[in-house]
């Protein structure tokens, strides 16, 4: 889910990171969605290393997610 424009909230599920690319660190978290729909996302790190399995994520459009 790349696009800035979506709007969703949902559950952590999973919290991953690696190096896809061999240079660069991607921290990524799957989310349960509020419709039950399971979506992967990047975050920047501090927003990775704040969050737990089971803590809230929301997504406004415009914005960046943040925990909610």
């Amino acid at each position: 889910m790349k696009s800035h424009e979506n709007t969703w909230s949902g559950t952590v599920v999973k919290k991953s990171r690696a190096l896809l690319d061999g240079s660069n660190l991607y921290r990524r978290l799957e989310l349960r969605l509020d419709d039950g729909t399971v979506i992967t996302v990047r975050v920047d790190r501090g927003l990775w290393k704040e969050l737990n399995v089971g803590d809230r994520l929301v997504k406004r459009a415009g914005e960046d997610p943040r925990r909610g």
